[in-house]
């Protein structure tokens, strides 16, 4: 079940990183779950780190970070799929 709820979340803030970026990302759906993924790891990673891993209530910290770390991964992640694809980027 955990499988499922990794790639639910992956998905959920791969499409609102997509949207929050600016312009048009070239990326498969598949490699936006897997961006969203990552996104949440790194978020959860940094969270741990600063002591706000776990809350009480909801963790809208933890949240904030994880939606960053997408952002993040997808923004690094596009331009480089592109290349490796040899398709160029559109911004």
């Amino acid at each position: 079940m955990g499988w499922l709820w990794a790639i639910i979340v992956g998905l959920v803030l791969g499409v609102l990183a997509r949207g929050l970026l600016p312009g048009k990302q070239n990326i498969p759906l598949w490699l936006t779950v897997v961006f969203g993924i990552l996104g949440s790891l790194l978020g959860n990673a940094v969270a741990r780190g600063i002591g706000i891993d776990e809350t009480s209530g909801v963790d809208w910290g933890r949240h904030a970070l994880q939606l960053v770390g997408a952002v993040l991964i997808v923004a690094l992640g596009t331009p480089l799929y592109a290349q490796i694809r040899g398709t160029r980027h559109r911004t």
